[in-house]
């Protein structure tokens, strides 16, 4: 699945063939769209949670954000990760070689520490309100998870443009 080329220095660097840069391709493209629809889907249930005036529906959003956002996010985000960082090294574009590549590394290694820091606690604090508002009880709905619903996609949509537009050149 590689195949090794000199550099001038002397040094050889290993380079994916082109079924394996391919197959790593396809993997990431598809973790990402993975993130990526994760992130709409929770963005969707929490306006759902926040605009509705029936509890009991509010509830079952914010529920059924407590089940699915946080463990599949943060796989789709290590998958990227690592398909990433295999197709960064194993290609002429490296990890740190090229501004859009660090920055789009930088996103998905912030983001994924965000997921487990930030957006876990917030996620069980919602899921807990939900519970209480569907058995007909009272909560109150985290405004806080609003920024995670508006900037996750956002950044998410950056680093998609960032691998189209390849922008900035080489880092020196």
């Amino acid at each position: 699945m590689t195949t090794t080329t000199a550099r001038p220095s002397g040094q050889r660097s290993r380079r994916l063939s082109a079924r394996g840069r391919k197959a790593f391709l396809a993997a990431h493209l598809l973790a990402a769209a993975a993130w990526f629809g994760i992130d709409l889907a929770v963005g969707i249930l929490v306006v759902t949670a926040m605009v509705t005036d029936s509890p009991a529906t509010a509830g079952a959003a914010l529920q059924a954000v407590g089940v699915f956002a946080v463990w599949p996010m943060l796989t789709a985000a290590a998958l990227c990760l690592t398909t990433g960082a295999v197709l960064g090294l194993g290609s002429k574009y490296g990890l740190l070689r090229y501004w859009w590549v660090a920055v789009k590394l930088g996103i998905n290694v912030l983001f994924a520490v965000l997921i487990v820091v930030a957006l876990r606690p917030l996620i069980d604090q919602a899921a807990d309100a939900g519970t209480h508002l569907a058995g007909g009880g009272t909560g109150a709905i985290p405004t806080l998870l609003l920024y995670p619903v508006v900037v996750g996609p956002s950044l998410l949509l950056t680093a998609y443009l960032l691998s189209v537009f390849k922008p900035w050149g080489r880092i020196r």
